[in-house]
């Protein structure tokens, strides 16, 4: 009887445990999700207006890389002297809208962001989110579209800098979380979008609807996290950067400390070398690590370069008029694979780790160019093997993503994870940014021919 009464509190706190990691994991899952799917799901409804707004003139605005699900081709745009179908004529403000915002934040953020409470972030992306939404929505010209476009881009890069950052205070299964919904933010965010619209909704209406997604994401990190009790939500006097970090660490401190005679070359004392050790991160300290972050953020841009440079650059010019589908059916197919294969890579994290991320980029790059030639000397005839490699291109980018922030957070001091999470975060950006600027030409160079 005793020995039942004494492992109660045993098998309850160990249940609770487990109970507080499943509500972490979820809710991170739902902050990933959230974070990603407005965004994609505004740039859609985004492209729809503008083309909407476009309807007299001759061009049709290339939408961003991250418009996966919806491509509307237009014959009267497509240029009769080329043998490709498509439309010569690019509008790349859209994708610069989309970019620079997210590419300035994280590149300027991590040396700041840390004097900001996380609380207030989260209230940011929040509202720069819904204004994104309703800015689109009742967009009556091409300018406030863009602007749009601008705070939804300016919502995910700091929402995603923020999120990676907050993990290092929770076990290190909440990243597999935010990975999955991440990934499952384009397929929702594809097939969502795709049924309200095509069940008759117009793109305004749909985004009214879509606003109860940054309203979810508000509610996953204030009433569904579990956070330590430590954790300081609308204040931020700790010192150091890290999960260490205390808010009562001046009060540890004598109001009146000794002034003592010390020889200049004399050892530290060990409470010198812990105040070296905990204390705020210098300048000198980012920069060093930042250095140390390269052998992660160089491979994981080369991945997002290749892939962003197949799908803004190669895919619609990959148009197999034999088929049964027709040019709008494939691309749209090649954009749902892909979504699919980021997905599954992304939560494959729960299942194993791959530390080789320059295999990944290398492979990434072997992709790229033979897409590049097969849209060169159309070798290939049917749609089916296209399928397979975006499928297998969005395997590699989704699983070059999970597993390089995972392996930052295992290899990287304690007092280093917050500050690494959010300057590595500039990879992915960067590798698109790069690849918008590449894809623009030599999309426009194949259509001239």
């Amino acid at each position: 009887m005793d020995r039942a009464l004494n492992s109660d509190p045993v098998i309850t706190a160990d249940t609770e445990g487990r109970f507080q990691r499943w509500r972490n994991w979820i809710g991170f899952w739902l902050l990933g999700l959230c974070n990603n799917f407005a965004y994609v799901v505004m740039l859609s409804a985004a492209h729809d207006i503008l083309q909407k707004q476009e309807s007299q003139n001759t061009t049709t605005p290339t939408p961003a890389p991250n418009v996966t699900n919806i491509e509307i081709w237009s014959s009267s745009n497509s240029s009769s002297s080329s043998r490709y179908d498509c439309n010569p004529v690019s509008t790349a403000a859209v994708l610069l809208a989309d970019i620079l915002p997210t590419l300035i934040i994280k590149f300027t953020a991590p040396f700041y962001i840390h004097k900001v409470p996380y609380g207030f972030r989260v209230l940011v992306c929040f509202l720069t989110a819904v204004v994104s939404f309703l800015m689109v929505s009742f967009s009556s010209t091409i300018l406030m579209s863009i602007t749009g476009v601008i705070f939804a881009s300016i919502s995910s890069g700091l929402g995603e800098l923020s999120f990676l950052s907050l993990s290092v205070f929770f076990s290190r299964d909440v990243l597999s979380g935010w990975g999955s919904g991440t990934g499952a933010a384009g397929v929702a965010g594809a097939f969502l979008y795709s049924a309200f619209t095509q069940a008759g909704l117009t793109p305004q209406v749909t985004l009214w609807i879509m606003l109860v997604v940054p309203v979810i994401l508000a509610v996953s990190y204030f009433f569904l996290l579990v956070f330590p009790p430590s954790f300081p939500q609308w204040r931020r006097h700790e010192v150091g950067h890290g999960p260490f970090r205390t808010a009562n660490s001046q009060e540890r401190r004598p109001l009146i400390e000794e002034e003592t005679d010390t020889d200049e070359d004399s050892e530290p004392t060990q409470e010198e070398q812990e105040d070296k050790h905990t204390g705020p991160l210098t300048f000198t300290d980012q920069l060093h690590i930042i250095k140390g972050l390269l052998k992660f953020i160089f491979p994981l841009s080369v991945v997002y370069f290749a892939e962003y440079f197949i799908n803004q650059g190669l895919l619609e010019l990959l148009y197999f008029p034999d088929s049964s589908l027709s040019h709008a059916e494939q691309y749209r197919w090649y954009q749902t694979l892909y979504q699919i294969g980021v997905f599954f890579s992304r939560t494959s994290l729960v299942c194993f780790k791959i530390r080789k991320i320059f295999l990944m980029s290398l492979l990434q790059c072997v992709n790229a160019v033979l897409l590049v030639f097969a849209v060169y000397y159309q070798f290939l005839h049917y749609p089916w093997v296209v399928f397979i490699i975006v499928l297998y291109e969005g395997l590699l980018g989704g699983a070059a993503y999970v597993n390089t922030f995972y392996f930052i957070r295992e290899e990287t001091a304690e007092r280093e994870r917050e500050f690494a999470m959010a300057a590595a975060s500039v990879g992915d950006s960067l590798g698109i940014a790069l690849s918008a600027a590449a894809s623009f030409p030599v999309h426009h160079y194949f259509c001239s021919l």
